[in-house]
């Protein structure tokens, strides 16, 4: 019988090409220096809209849900550095190509767990964009002397990072089941944008979600996207504090029922696949 050590080790084992995917995936980054700038301008430019129409708004009220309008602020600064770091857009949009062009073989006879591969890139993608987010955020609170709202409590704020650990994971269960039905469908292009725009309303990024009518927050609290964005954002700012733990057993729910439909769906698909080559 195995030690504790032992399994610990073999789990070790296997997770570091994994590891080894996410630091090349980082590594690359670096090739594409234009992409860096054009996120970078491409996060200021949305917070730069939240000021200028939140600004006009708060001029005729002080609070609007909640919100004053620094707390406002802060909610689009993290939202949407929350909404930037996840590069998981690609992962459906490269599956989708190499199955088109016959190259997605490669994935099927390298002895790893697709799923997870691609998880490791986006992590990879992630952690690369998500300094220069970060350092954009920071010179944008200090050029416009917002009065960042950050909440002190701890534990809102470890639920808060767990949360966006999980809605990572999900996006990237999600556009990799995009990806793979285009083992089924030729072109994929109408759920990836029907995906996009729902993603943008429905997570919080393009509006904090507590502007809706409590009846319709009550029926998204059970969806995962709620917690992708939106809640994170909310726990961060000091509020929501008791959604936290129901948040994260809702998003792990919704991500291993998208895991089981993954693996379901890749199995059955996969032998539809005729490409050749590596």
């Amino acid at each position: 019988m195995r030690n504790p050590g032992q399994l610990l080790g073999e789990i070790k084992n296997r997770n570091r090409k994994y590891i080894e995917v996410a630091k090349i995936t980082y590594k690359a980054q670096l090739a594409w220096r234009f992409d860096i700038v054009f996120n970078m301008v491409f996060t200021v430019i949305k917070i730069l809209f939240a000021y200028i129409i939140w600004g006009t708004i708060f001029d005729e009220q002080e609070i609007v849900s909640g919100f004053h309008f620094h707390s406002m602020l802060s909610y689009y600064i993290i939202s949407s550095f929350l909404s930037q770091i996840d590069m998981s857009d690609g992962v459906s949009g490269e599956i989708s190509a190499r199955i088109r062009e016959g190259s997605f073989s490669k994935y099927m006879v390298v002895p790893v767990n697709i799923e997870k591969y691609f998880l490791a890139q986006t992590l990879g993608a992630s952690s690369f964009y998500g300094l220069f987010h970060l350092a954009a955020a920071v010179i944008w609170i200090f050029i416009f002397r917002i009065r960042f709202t950050l909440t002190n409590d701890l534990g809102a704020a470890v639920l808060s990072l767990c949360m966006i650990g999980l809605g990572l994971v999900f996006m990237v269960q999600l556009n990799y089941f995009l990806g793979i039905l285009t083992l089924k469908f030729h072109n994929i292009q109408l759920f990836l944008m029907i995906k996009n725009n729902l993603a943008a309303f429905i997570t919080g990024t393009m509006m904090p979600l507590s502007l809706l009518p409590e009846v319709i927050i009550s029926i998204m609290r059970f969806f995962p996207f709620y917690y992708v964005t939106y809640l994170p954002s909310m726990l961060l700012l000091g509020q929501n504090t008791g959604e936290g733990v129901m948040g994260i057993i809702i998003l792990s729910g919704w991500a291993a029922v998208l895991k089981f439909i993954n693996h379901t769906a890749y199995n059955r698909l996969r032998v539809r696949f005729d490409g050749v080559g590596i």
